[in-house]
């Protein structure tokens, strides 16, 4: 059935703000169905809240709506065009909550509007927990026993009835929220309680927990004419019990067998089938009983989802884009697969490697949290590695993780026994994977740690082929070290940080240039989604020490572009943002840009974003081979937030060339000490401070520069582990913890200048003119990380004086650093005198949120002027505001109960949302405004 040509308009709903269960993978799925849709003729209407996103740019849709996921906003949208049709199935659990309200409300009726891919039917059926085990039980599916109660009492009397250990999971939430595990009668007042607060219409499920069994995700898509397409099976590492956007999972399935794989498929198909009316992609879970394969049904999800960003990343199949189409009345049969372009999209794809997919965690910024893993997710972002075999891509997958892993083990050692390490990894927690390894190196048996862990044996046996090569390693130094070793460790996933740590004595770059002379080389594979069988066209290439290189190097220029690795606190979807953007920048100056980056959630994995994507560790020894092969022009760092600035002295030393601003001038920005000095040759006004390497160096400083002080490292992201201290003792405390976790490191101390107002100028500097992007005032006092602060563009509150001495402090510093492209500088005024605080030679977390409010693209301007393409006089800049655009922070405080909710100078927002006012006697400023030190904390 080919396209419903009655549908000339569609509303797509975004997902707003990043929280913990809800990342960027829906921007690129709103991204991916925006562009496919237009690609139709049809004109897309698009509203998040969420100004960090590619898909809220006026380039992705006819008209982009940045307003609050509300009712009324909807209203106010249906009011002001013509809409066919809404699409709910790209924005994640907050586009189906809010799609079914405004059903409810009649509102969809009143537009006459339909919704389109999936109807409320639909959705109340896969997500109402009490409809779907009675749609499974009809259609004779097996769930785990269950009931499902709407108080209270009805939880408990179901409780005795089943029997514990128990699930408690709430009705239509995300991530997991509000669920969680009874082991005994003392622990369930507390979890029913939460879980019927949690759920909108205060129901949950009682179920008996099958903890241990495996874990089984299926992507599928199906059409209007019931054609379904299994895109990708996903195997979880970690057994039931832990949320699956916790747990480490490899693709394809590892330990199915032909039987279970088959009866699995079928049920599958047979849901999607039973779904009702439902065109588009849907992620099936189950639990399979290792005993004796009894499969179970967990859960259908009927939207895109984290999972199916995945999928689209390790099979090359691009499932939110053929989803919007299949919305729209195509069948399958009648797209074609996106890489090869001559087979349809109807085709499975087959893979030819191995993706391991891991977690990043951040309970470093949640005091007091428990780091047990449970129903509730928890981490804030992810990695993907592909490998040629599990190990590879489970060693590839540790080193993206930006903690300081290189690799599995060598990390955080812990100085625990065997015994210990038994007692240690019965529990889940984000680093048992490190310490089996710890446990197998002890010499413990694979069977006792499947009986502690039931993490199924095949997966340890792998595990256990890393330890032997560890060990064998370890017997040998770099001269002894026999050719076919080396090599056998190097498509062991080894990196040459760990080699060098094994054979001691000699450095990285040592390995590099010995396995280099023996032709021990990475090769480049293309991801092509049939295993070769078909010629693709996609320049999308993943790492391996195999016999044939598939990457072709052209004869244009070329730029790489440095990701910014998984989302973190501190590094978000903004940097996406700004790395995508300067790919754009790139290809309009007629060169050929390159990515290189880890994560799947994101818009610049994507692969027809870049004239080439190299999905790899964004880990120097990566990004080394790449740039020897391709040999670019430049490497542009300032776009990747810190992980890509931590590379810039690498590439200084091997004398390529780092695009923009030189490295020894980022080093003065980002060095307190240099930076101070240079501050004091200018005149310009700067808290006092002083750094220090000792506790008594410290306590000498602290005196000279006068109590309160604030503590930290250099170098670091989102105020990682600074404090504010008021006097002798709290200074001892902070700067030994600091020096047990990061040693080595130079501390500064700045006397801290409290009760005084924070702002930040973003500025654009080409070496001969200066442009101020955007002056935002914090409605917090200074002393809160500006992440997590109110902030208001442009100023309300500051003098014409304070902002044009601002405006001059900020051309004085960019001309003194020789900035090319982008800065950030934050400043505190007090008493009317106006200090700089830092300086960030980059893109800041800011910029896209100025971008959008100003309506400028100043991303594709700042790049072009990295690449000396431009000069800022070549662009017309015409800011359009209307009154004011506020920036608020977002937490994710609820999957951490009992932690402290109190905010200082670490950040711990995961995301932002844009608002905008007329003028400052709105009522929402006013609150705002009202409560601005709720929660300052030292």
């Amino acid at each position: 059935m080919p396209k419903d040509n009655s549908i000339k308009s569609v509303l797509i709903i975004g997902s707003g703000p990043i929280i913990i269960g809800q990342a960027c993978e829906f921007d690129y799925s709103g991204s991916q169905a925006a562009r496919s849709l237009r690609e139709e003729g049809i004109k897309v209407i698009l509203i998040n809240s969420n100004p960090a996103t590619i898909m809220t740019d006026p380039m992705m849709a006819d008209r982009v709506y940045l307003l609050p996921l509300t009712v009324e906003s909807i209203e106010q949208i249906l009011e002001e065009n013509q809409v066919d049709a809404v699409l709910p199935t790209m924005g994640g659990q907050t586009a189906l909550n809010l799609c079914k309200e405004a059903e409810e409300l009649g509102i969809w009726e009143k537009f006459n509007v339909r919704l389109i891919g999936v109807d409320v039917k639909a959705i109340d059926k896969a997500e109402d927990r009490e409809l779907f085990r009675q749609w499974m039980i009809r259609m004779g599916i097996q769930v785990a026993p269950a009931k499902t109660a709407n108080s209270f009492l009805e939880g408990k009397e179901f409780a005795q009835e089943i029997g514990f250990p128990l699930v408690i999971r709430p009705s239509f939430t995300l991530g997991g929220t509000g669920g969680g595990f009874v082991h005994s009668k003392e622990d369930l007042d507390e979890a029913l309680n939460r879980g019927l607060q949690a759920s909108p219409i205060h129901e949950v499920l009682v179920e008996k927990a099958v903890l241990g069994w495996k874990e089984y995700e299926l992507e599928l898509l199906r059409d209007a004419n019931d054609n379904v397409v299994i895109i990708c099976t996903v195997e979880n590492f970690d057994p039931m019990g832990v949320h699956t956007g916790d747990s480490i999972t490899v693709a394809p399935a590892m330990t199915l067998s032909d039987t279970a794989f088959q009866d699995m498929r079928n049920k599958a198909i047979a849901m999607m089938r039973d779904l009702g009316n439902f065109a588009g992609g849907c992620n099936v879970q189950f639990a399979m009983n290792p005993e004796n394969e009894e499969l179970i049904a967990i859960e259908i999800n009927p939207r895109v989802s984290r999972s199916s960003a995945l999928a689209s990343k390790a099979t090359g199949y691009p499932i939110a884009k053929i989803a919007a189409k299949l919305a729209i009345g195509y069948t399958l049969d009648e797209l074609q697969n996106q890489i090869t372009k001559t087979t349809s999209a109807y085709f499975e794809p087959a893979l030819d490697y191995v993706i391991v997919k891991m977690p990043r965690w951040n309970f470093d910024k949640f005091k007091g949290a428990d780091a047990t893993l449970g129903l509730q997710m928890k981490s804030v972002g992810e990695v993907m590695a592909i490998g040629r075999t599990f190990p590879e891509a489970l060693q590839k997958a540790c080193q993206s993780l930006e903690n300081d892993a290189i690799g599995l083990g060598n990390y955080g050692k812990s100085h625990m026994k065997g015994e210990e390490l038994i007692e240690k990894i019965k529990t889940p927690t984000w680093d048992r994977i490190f310490r089996i390894k710890d446990a197998l190196m002890e010499g413990v048996s694979v069977k006792t740690i499947h009986q502690s862990t039931h993490i199924d044996r095949w997966f340890l046996h792998q595990i256990n082929d890393i330890v032997n090569m560890e060990k064998e390693l370890e017997k040998h130094d770099l001269e002894s070290v026999p050719v076919n070793l080396l090599k056998d460790a190097k498509k062991l996933g080894f990196s040459d940080l760990q080699l060098a740590h094994f054979f001691g004595n000699c450095e990285e770059d040592e390995v590099f240039e010995k396995r280099k002379a023996l032709n021990i080389l990475r090769t480049y594979k293309m991801v092509d989604t049939c295993s070769a069988e078909f010629e693709a066209k996609t320049p999308y290439f993943y790492s391996a020490f195999d016999q044939e290189n598939e990457s072709k190097v052209s004869d244009r220029k070329k730029i790489i572009v440095l990701g910014s690795g998984p989302n973190r606190i501190g590094q978000g979807i903004e940097f996406d943002y700004c790395c995508t953007h300067g790919l754009q920048a790139i290809q309009e100056s007629g060169y050929e840009a390159i990515m290189v980056n880890c994560n799947p959630e994101t818009v610049s994995t994507d692969f027809d974003m870049a004239d080439k994507l190299y999905f790899e560790p964004v880990f120097w020894e990566n990004l080394w081979e790449i740039i020897e092969l391709e040999k670019p022009e430049g490497v542009i760092v300032q776009l990747g937030g810190q992980t890509a600035l931590k590379l810039a002295k690498r590439l200084e030393e091997k004398g390529i060339r780092i695009i923009g601003t030189s490295f020894d001038n980022m080093d003065i920005a980002e060095d307190r000490g240099r930076f101070s000095d240079m501050l004091k040759d200018l005149g310009i006004p700067y808290p006092k401070y002083g750094t220090a390497y000792t506790t008594d160096e410290a306590i000498e400083v602290a005196k000279e520069v006068g109590y309160p002080v604030l503590v930290r490292p250099s170098y670091v992201l989102g105020g990682q582990r600074m404090r504010i201290v008021i006097n002798e003792e709290e200074l001892e405390a902070s700067v030994l913890s600091l020096l047990k976790h990061l040693p080595g490191n130079k501390i500064l101390i700045d006397h801290f200048l409290d009760r005084c107002q924070e702002a930040e100028v973003d500025a654009i500097f080409d070496g001969e003119n200066f442009h101020v992007m955007g002056v935002m005032e914090h409605i917090e006092p200074a002393g809160i990380h500006s992440g997590d602060s109110n902030a208001v563009l442009p100023a309300f509150n500051l003098s014409a004086l304070t902002v044009t001495t601002m405006e001059y402090y900020s051309e004085k510093i960019a001309r003194a650093l020789n900035i090319k492209g982008l800065i950030n500088i934050q400043f505190a005024i007090k008493d009317g005198n106006v200090f700089v605080i830092e300086a960030n030679p980059r893109a800041s977390r800011t910029t896209p949120f100025i971008a959008k409010a100003y309506q400028v693209p100043y991303l594709n301007i700042a790049t072009k002027i990295m690449i000396g393409a431009n000069k800022l006089t070549d662009f017309t800049i015409e800011k359009k505001l209307d009154g004011f655009a506020i920036k608020e922070p977002v937490f994710s405080f609820n999957k951490f109960p009992g932690v402290n909710k109190e905010l200082g100078p670490e950040m711990k927002s995961t995301g932002e949302a844009i608002r905008f006012i007329k003028d400052l006697r709105d009522p929402y400023f006013r609150t705002l405004y009202k409560e601005k030190s709720m929660y300052l904390s030292k």
